[in-house]
């Protein structure tokens, strides 16, 4: 029996674990990246474990998120940063050199390489062959100081693309199909692996486009093959070396496996507010729009923004619109500005923003009151823009540039003729914004800078024998992270500020959260499938964990969330009969006792509802490891410990 891609990277990184699927399996990481919002909390974690230098073949910081200085907090972050990269032996992307991802594709990705970032599109690389996944800060720090990378053992399934795509569809078009086939939890522990004769007709821009939303069907991963197209593009970027050949075996079995016919696409919109919420324009219609972002770091590429200035190109954008362009990174900006592709966007009429997420976070440009907004972004969860009851449509880069032009959402046609846009055969690599950390002998005498803003992570207890607790609050399915603790201008200079934090979990969700948490003083989150999709944000367990959040009651969890409660220390818990979340109010007390006893051998715990006289059973399916960090009181807890021993 054969290996798909996946399956081989996953052979050759394997250190803990058997290759079964649904068991736990650990990975040595061979490169980690992290970005500014969720940065700082991850180097914080990683001073604590007291290790001089990063033992991975390259970690990258980059500054990308909290870019938008309006106070001192932004700014001290980076420079805290910096500093703890030029010590620790990490490489600092400075603002302005570009999105995270984007950045990393172009000049540090390594097909066969795996990569883990504390950002939910980090899996953005294996467009290039690289197994990369999203994981929390902290598991983002044990991998810097040389500790493996534990997951579930994914199923694989093999997505095979035939056909090819009519002009003005595009590799945005293909992600939204299979979310609209899939949902938004139809990918949870699995990694979709891309295969069929369409290959040879799709970059790897566009192919990176398609992994970076695998993120919004909960994947674990997505990947492509290491091939020609795959050589080129390493070429072009003067990293040819880089390239090796990783393709699937003839013979090669997967979990599950379905075909997409390319050909049989059209453009599509996700409509709000959820990236699966998907149909196709022309069925939508041609509803007025007031704002078009184009950028994030799903479609920023040279190519996107090459699509999109030809169909700009001689036009003007209509007086209704607001239209802005976000180049990811500062090689795309360079190359439209020598090119004159920059010239025709701008006497369009749009407005070019920094190489940075901006928009795509709440950074900026939020939408006017009730406005519809087409954005090129991954995500469009509700009040994630910045203004709460905006409608957001998630389009490709050539819908949003016809729609712009029309003031309309537009269906982009045959007259917009952009598939032909060529390559180049090299880009340009200027990398002065890249900065090399300090030697060895050079980084014992630097110090690491601290700013007022920032303050430590969030003490943890080993976990005690009884929690009894109140149900600080109830809520449905597919929660995300951003309805625990909102992005935005407003929230996101507070990052490295958990007390400060606090005071916005649940903000949009009940305004009182925070409050009664701090009059509970010991609380219980209770909630439906999918609890904590989206980003992989540690700070929507970090927060709770310090207003007193011991446990979280669902029917099932995200992936990363659902690791990052575990390495805090707070107990994720499933429904055994879903039927019993109904039988929960806020409010209730609940009780968990021989918390320790139990959790050391058993797959399910009795809780006991002290208001309403019942009991109900949990599972806990956590593997033996999962079951000392908890114990342990966190992963840090544990880290500790074990470094001690």
């Amino acid at each position: 029996m054969g290996y798909g891609v996946a399956q081989k990277i996953i052979s050759a990184h394997l250190v803990a674990g058997e290759m079964k699927t649904g068991g736990e399996i650990g990975l040595k990481i061979d490169q980690t990246l992290t970005q500014d919002a969720t940065g700082t909390m991850a180097y914080l974690e990683f001073e604590a474990m007291g290790i001089d230098r990063v033992k991975t073949e390259l970690s990258v910081a980059y500054i990308d998120h909290n870019t938008l200085q309006t106070g001192f907090e932004n700014a001290d972050d980076h420079r805290f940063i910096r500093s703890v990269a030029r010590k620790r032996g990490i490489v600092y992307s400075h603002p302005g050199n570009g999105i995270c991802h984007q950045v990393h594709l172009e000049r540090f990705s390594v097909p066969g390489k795996t990569l883990i970032g504390s950002d939910s599109h980090t899996p953005t690389c294996g467009g290039i062959g690289m197994l990369a996944m999203g994981a929390g800060g902290l598991d983002v720090a044990v991998a810097m100081g040389g500790g493996p990378y534990f997951i579930n053992m994914p199923s694989i399934v093999n997505v095979v693309l035939t056909g090819e795509l009519h002009a003005g569809v595009s590799a945005k078009d293909i992600i939204l199909a299979i979310l609209s086939r899939l949902s938004v939890k139809g990918g949870v522990d699995k990694i979709l692996e891309y295969s069929g004769e369409a290959l040879s007709k799709l970059s790897v821009p566009e192919r990176a486009t398609i992994t970076n939303m695998g993120a919004e069907l909960g994947a674990t991963a997505s990947i492509f093959p290491s091939d020609t197209m795959t050589r080129q593009f390493l070429e072009s970027q003067a990293r040819g070396s880089a390239w090796v050949e990783i393709t699937a075996d003839p013979d090669a079995v997967y979990d599950e496996q379905f075909v997409l016919d390319l050909s049989q696409l059209e453009p599509l919109a996700a409509m709000p507010h959820m990236p699966d919420n998907v149909k196709a324009v022309r069925e939508i219609g041609p509803i007025a729009i007031n704002q078009v972002c184009i950028g994030s770091c799903t479609n920023s590429s040279f190519l996107d923004m090459m699509k999109t200035a030809a169909i700009l190109k001689g036009k003007k954008v209509h007086d209704s619109v607001s239209l802005t362009i976000s180049p990811g990174s500062r090689q795309v900006l360079n190359m439209l500005a020598l090119n004159g592709a920059l010239s025709d966007m701008i006497s369009a009429g749009a407005r070019i923003l920094e190489t940075a997420c901006g928009p795509c976070i709440g950074m900026g440009q939020a939408p006017e009151t009730g406005g519809v907004s087409l954005r090129t972004f991954n995500r469009n969860f509700k009040g994630r823009s910045g203004t709460p009851d905006a409608e957001i449509y998630l389009v490709s880069p050539e819908t949003a540039a016809v729609s712009a032009i029309s003031g309309v959402l537009t269906v982009p046609g045959e007259e917009t003729a952009v598939n032909t846009i060529s390559f180049p055969q090299k880009y340009i690599t200027d990398d002065n914004l890249l900065e090399l950390p300090l030697s060895p002998q050079e980084a014992h005498e630097a110090e690491i800078v601290y700013g007022p803003n920032i303050k430590p992570y969030p003490a943890t207890d080993p976990l005690p024998e009884v929690v009894r607790a109140t149900v600080a609050i109830k809520v449905g399915d597919n929660i995300t992270t951003d309805h625990i603790m909102p992005a935005g201008a407003s929230i996101l200079p507070y990052r490295s500020n958990i007390p400060y934090l606090s005071g916005f979990c649940f903000r949009g969700v009940d305004k009182d959260f925070a409050d009664r948490c701090t009059v509970c003083g010991a609380g219980i989150i209770v909630g439906g499938h999918n609890y904590g999709q989206g980003s992989s944000r540690e700070h929507a367990a970090l927060v709770p964990l310090y207003l007193g959040i011991k446990v979280v009651i669902a029917k099932s969890f995200s992936r990363i969330h659902a690791a990052n409660l575990i390495n805090a220390g707070i107990l994720p818990l499933v429904f055994a009969d879903e039927d019993d979340y109904e039988r929960i109010n806020g409010g209730d007390i609940l009780e968990l006792t021989e918390l320790r006893a139990k959790l050391g051998h058993s797959d399910t715990l009795n809780i006991r509802d002290v208001s309403g006289n019942a009991s109900y059973t949990l599972l806990c399916p956590f593997t033996d490891r999962q079951r000392e960090i908890l114990l342990a009181g966190g992963l840090l807890n544990y880290t500790k410990s074990n470094n001690n021993d």
